[in-house]
């Protein structure tokens, strides 16, 4: 790409026309009368109307390296420090629950409400390498660390329930997560685990888990999954339950204190969204692709040109004057 540093130079191009037509010459010539020509008359004519056109491109090129002409070369990337996020989710049986209330006092269930306040977070994590996983009766490694966020969105629409139990493996999901940073050399390693239940499966417990993270700078966020009161039908009319009785607040907010991390309660979808934001505002985004375009400044060639054309007008003013 070319451009002009300073397009304003342009402006000074009928400088030299102004000055030969408004300007008056410093004494009046006396006219002289030659009763013939002189010899060679024709050849000082043409150099000077060369002296002339020399002169002009002499100028133009001035003003073009006063212009400041400047080559930008094609975009150059480079990848600073960035950080690593881990997304642990539940998939146990009790996220089929529908007490995660939306719009027109509708309700859905809690692993459909996770889904959709995640994807926008996902979507917002510019400059982040983000992973999936997913636990219930073990934890696995669905999505590795990367910085492709439409697979992880994929993978995290692909979940189901059922698909891997129906128990809760909290350690196990925070030990596979926790691995993943193993061989991480980002500044920031982030955990967040969502979850709507007690450790109940796998073979790690929490609390050793979060040692694991902790030994290794993993941050964990965790979030507590559901309402805290729904209605339930029965033969008799409904009655108001807490579906949240299972949730260890106990464990989950020990977990995050131990790491430097902090604990949330999500009772809806608004909570979640509140929650993300809280979030955004702790760990930072960092971006991890910068562009730069590297610029060549060509004011040197214009210039050359036009010292050597004065060099040129200088020699034929000698030779002929």
């Amino acid at each position: 790409m070319f451009d002009f540093q300073w397009w304003w130079a342009f402006t000074l191009l009928p400088l030299p026309w102004f000055i030969y037509k408004f300007v008056k010459p410093c004494s009046p010539q006396s006219p002289i009368h030659l009763p013939r020509l002189p010899a060679g008359i024709n050849e000082q004519q043409t150099v000077s109307r060369l002296s002339t056109v020399l002169m002009i491109l002499f100028w133009i090129c001035l003003i073009l390296a006063l212009a400041r002409p400047v080559w930008y070369g094609d975009p150059i990337q480079i990848e600073p420090e960035h950080r690593d996020m881990m997304l642990a989710v539940d998939l146990s049986g009790s996220m089929k629950i529908k007490d995660m209330v939306i719009g027109n006092n509708s309700t859905t269930d809690r692993l459909t409400a996770v889904k959709g306040v995640l994807h926008n977070f996902i979507k917002k994590r510019q400059g982040d390498r983000l992973g999936l996983v997913l636990f219930a009766d073990h934890g696995y490694l669905q999505t590795p660390l990367t910085l492709d966020r439409n697979t992880v969105s994929q993978q995290l629409d692909r979940a189901v329930l059922g698909l891997i139990g129906e128990s809760t493996a909290i350690g196990e999901g925070l030990a596979v997560a926790t691995k993943t940073f193993i061989n991480s050399k980002a500044p920031q390693r982030v955990i967040i685990l969502l979850s709507d239940g007690a450790n109940t499966a796998g073979i790690i417990d929490p609390i050793e888990a979060a040692s694991l993270a902790q030994e290794n700078d993993v941050i964990i966020y965790t979030v507590g999954v559901g309402a805290d009161e729904m209605h339930q039908r029965n033969l008799f009319g409904s009655r108001v339950i807490n579906p949240s009785l299972d949730l260890d607040e106990k464990a989950l907010t020990k977990i995050a204190e131990m790491t430097g991390g902090q604990y949330f309660r999500a009772r809806n979808p608004e909570d979640l969204e509140k929650i993300y934001g809280i979030i955004d505002e702790l760990e930072p985004i960092s971006t991890v692709k910068q562009t730069w375009r590297p610029r060549d400044e060509i004011f040197r060639w214009p210039l050359f040109i036009a010292l050597t054309l004065s060099v040129v007008i200088t020699f034929l003013r000698k030779r002929h004057g």
